[in-house]
């Protein structure tokens, strides 16, 4: 039975590096982006969500030790809202294609 442990304990882990990864990578593309183009876009500004997502990235950097807790839950959903509504409205105003 303890391999079981084991193998949730790994799993966790790699859920919780992927988030991380996903959290820096959100982080990074917010940060290399216009200002304006935050506010062209319609969404708050690039201020905003470099705060946002650096707090989640701290989160998810945060609770690699530990598991996913709560904590990591909330960096995940500031770095998916970021990537999925935030990032497309960007490059469509910048002219970038995905």
């Amino acid at each position: 039975m303890q391999i079981i442990g084991q193998i949730q304990a790994w799993i966790i882990l790699g859920l919780g590096l992927l988030a991380l990864a996903m959290e820096v990578y959100a982080l990074l593309h917010a940060v290399r982006q216009r200002p304006d183009a935050f506010t062209a876009a319609g969404k708050q500004s690039k201020t905003f969500w470099v705060v946002a997502l650096a707090i989640a990235t701290l989160l998810g950097f945060a609770v690699l030790g530990g598991g996913l807790g709560l904590l990591a839950i909330i960096g995940i959903v500031v770095a998916g809202v970021y990537l999925a509504d935030v990032r497309p409205a960007i490059d469509a105003v910048m002219g970038r294609r995905r």
